[in-house]
């Protein structure tokens, strides 16, 4: 008959392994690969085989540490500086990382432990007693109050009022932003053409109040040529253009 044997549950492969090496008491930057490795394979081989998802994490961790045992065995390959490359570097990084989130999970949980044990207790002062206000003695209050002193209090408030004020800043307008739409515009051109069957490029830009006007009414000119509803014209190279509204076809 069969012993059970009651297996703990890790998170995950970097769980089990950083487990080893507390439990072995190893330092972390020079890990034992040979002994971890075969620990490791123990657990594994331990493991319930029902959740394949949960055991194939741990596999790729086991290829992993046997690829950097196999590394280890042969000579040591050198970086460009001519230093030897340690196999197990990157494994020792991704285990502090990892060290370092379960540490910070442990200290907000902590934290939301705490935070449950606080109890807040709802306010019981009478209105009456938050609607109370201390009498001012008016006399006590401006007993040493002077007209001079008033002075120079304004004057204190009004210098403070003045440091407040940006120089460059304060002599700028409001500034808007100025709604444009492009179908709207369209439009305008549209039923302005349909008033005037032929007429100037320049003299309908310079209708417009904004420079944000003039742009989207060029965009709304462009937008017109290109559907074939205007066609535009220029006797010369330095003349005006002209603008004409392309006759319907019945």
């Amino acid at each position: 008959m069969a012993i059970p044997v009651k297996i703990q549950v890790f998170e995950g492969p970097l769980d089990l392994l950083l487990h080893l090496i507390e439990k072995n008491k190893i330092n972390i930057y020079d890990i034992p690969i040979v002994e971890i490795t075969k620990q490791y394979l123990d657990y594994v081989n331990a493991m319930q085989k029902s959740d394949l998802n949960v055991v194939s994490e741990f596999l790729v961790m086991a290829a992993t540490l046997i690829d950097i045992k196999s590394k280890m065995l042969l000579p040591a390959e050198v970086d460009e500086s001519g230093e030897e490359i340690d196999p197990r570097a990157e494994l020792v990084e991704r285990l502090l990382e990892y060290k370092m989130y379960k540490y910070m999970s442990y200290e907000l949980k902590d934290r939301q432990v705490d935070a449950n044990r606080s109890l807040y207790k709802q306010e019981t002062v009478p209105d009456e007693i938050k609607a109370y206000k201390e009498p001012v003695n008016l006399d006590d209050l401006l007993h040493d109050i002077t007209l001079k002193k008033l002075h120079e209090i304004f004057k204190d408030v009004m210098r403070r009022q003045e440091n407040k004020v940006d120089p460059i800043r304060s002599n700028f307008g409001k500034i808007e932003k100025e709604e444009v739409n492009l179908e709207e515009k369209m439009e305008y051109v549209k039923e302005y053409s349909s008033t005037h069957q032929i007429f100037s490029f320049k003299n309908l830009l310079e209708k417009q109040a904004s420079k944000m006007q003039i742009i989207v009414t060029f965009l709304a000119i462009l937008e017109l040529m290109k559907m074939g509803e205007i066609i535009i014209e220029q006797a010369a190279i330095c003349s005006d253009i002209l603008i004409c509204r392309k006759r319907q076809v019945n």
